[in-house]
Parts: structure tokens; C-alpha cells; sequence
């Protein structure tokens, strides 16, 4: 299907990693909505990236982890037009182990990365639905998979989108539209270069690098093409073999 009248909302978009995937779904012919938790300066940079490169893209700021507010911002944006592919790549670190760890610590991670993923897909699914072709990719973490230490709130917030984009997919396979999952490993940007040095890299990851923002996009990109259409209730690591 020709992806030029397509619109997709990245949530989380004005990151390292959201930027990267915005940039790659406007290069495959896509509008792309770029969302930022508060910040629509940083979502209205990535947005003119786009334009100067000759894409289409606009600029949206919400909180996922608002249901009310998402969904009002949800029904602005259908105004004007379809949303047929979602990249729910919303998510907060917020790290401690678990013993010393406080429930407001818990809540606000699960929040974002889980029920904003509910809060975000919900409402899309009909009107995708209706159309018979959708895409939905959520971005996890090597850390769902194989845990880390600090992070039991971020591994259960990202693994538990591993069993609901399989239960989605099944529901939505037989209409055109495919829910799966990327769980990146260590990946260069402001948030990762600061916490894994590159002797750390070496030590734990096979490759002997960290990964890059655009490889995570390519990857997101060819799950969203007509090429991935039977890629379908998928957990695709991308971690220079960590897991």
C-alpha cells in the first residue's frame, strides 16, 4: 500500500532514538507527528529536519501517561486524517534498586511505558481497523528480556508490552494490521553514553559497540513497510548480540 497519504504518530519522538525513527519514517514517505512529553521545541527540531530533507511532519506535545489528555489529543489529531501506523516509543528511567526503591518511582515508569502504550493504541485501533491496514511497533529494552539490575521497574513497565502487542496482534492480525515489538541493547545517545562507557561496551556487548539510533530505525522502518506485512506478533531484539 502506498505509504505517501500515511500518517504515523511517534511518541517520544523528539529523543535520540525517537528523532532517528521520525527522520526514517518521513524518508519512507510517511507524515509523521512527532510527540514530546513537554518539550514541543525539541519535537519542532526533529520536525524541521523533516521538512528541510522534503518531508511532511508536525509537532504535538501530551502526556501518555494522561489518558484524558491523550485521548483529546488523539481525536484532535484523527480531525485530520487517518493515523495508520504507531510507534510507541514513550518511556522514563527512573533507576534504583529494587529494595531501595520508592512507589512513586514504581508507578511513574509503568505509567509512561505501559499505560501510555494502552492509552496511545486504544483509541487507534478501530479507526485502523477500518482501513484494514495499520502498524504498531513499541519500543522495548534488552533489559525486558534479560533484566538489569536498578531497573525492575523499567523491565516489567517494557516486558509487559511483550505480551500485550502478541495479545494485540491476534486480535488485529486479520484486519491488515501488524503489533510488534524492537528491544534495543545499548544504544548511543545522551542517555546510554552516560551510563556505559565505552570499556563497558566492550565488556557486555558481543559486538564490541554500542548500537546507533538509525539502526533501531531501520529496523522500525521495515516493520512499518509492506515488506514486514507477515511479521506479526514479534519481539525483535537489536543488541549486537547481548540476548
Amino acid at each position: 500500500m502506498d505509504t505517501s497519504s500515511k500518517r504515523a504518530l511517534v511518541t517520544g519522538g523528539s529523543g535520540d532514538i525517537g528523532g532517528a525513527i521520525c527522520r526514517r519514517l518521513a524518508a519512507d514517505g510517511l507524515h509523521v507527528i512527532v510527540h514530546a512529553n513537554g518539550n514541543l521545541a525539541r519535537a519542532q527540531g526533529v520536525v524541521d529536519d523533516i521538512v528541510v530533507a522534503g518531508g511532511g511532519a508536525q509537532a504535538v506535545a501530551f502526556d501518555v501517561a494522561d489518558g484524558e489528555a491523550t485521548r483529546a489529543a488523539l481525536e484532535a489529531l484523527l480531525e485530520g486524517g487517518p493515523i495508520q501506523v504507531v510507534v510507541n516509543n514513550a518511556g522514563v528511567h527512573d533507576d534504583a534498586p529494587m529494595a531501595g526503591m520508592s512507589g512513586a518511582q514504581w508507578r511513574r515508569v509503568i505509567d509512561v511505558s505501559l499505560h501510555g502504550f494502552f492509552h496511545v493504541t486504544q483509541p487507534l485501533l478501530l479507526p485502523m481497523a477500518r482501513r484494514r491496514w495499520g502498524r504498531i511497533v513499541s519500543v522495548s529494552s534488552v533489559a525486558a528480556v534479560t533484566g538489569n539490575r536498578g531497573q525492575s521497574n523499567y523491565a516489567a513497565a517494557k516486558a509487559a508490552l511483550h505480551g500485550a502487542s502478541k495479545s494485540l496482534a491476534r486480535e488485529m492480525a486479520s484486519r491488515g494490521i501488524s503489533v510488534n515489538v524492537v528491544a534495543p541493547g545499548v544504544i548511543a545517545g545522551s542517555m546510554a553514553d552516560a551510563a556505559f562507557p565505552a570499556e563497558v561496551v566492550k565488556q557486555i556487548v558481543p559486538a564490541a559497540r554500542a548500537g546507533t539510533p538509525e539502526e533501531v530505525a531501520a529496523l522500525v522502518g521495515f516493520l512499518c513497510s509492506d515488506d514486514a506485512a507477515y511479521i506479526n506478533g514479534q519481539v525483535i531484539g537489536i543488541n549486537g548480540g547481548m540476548a
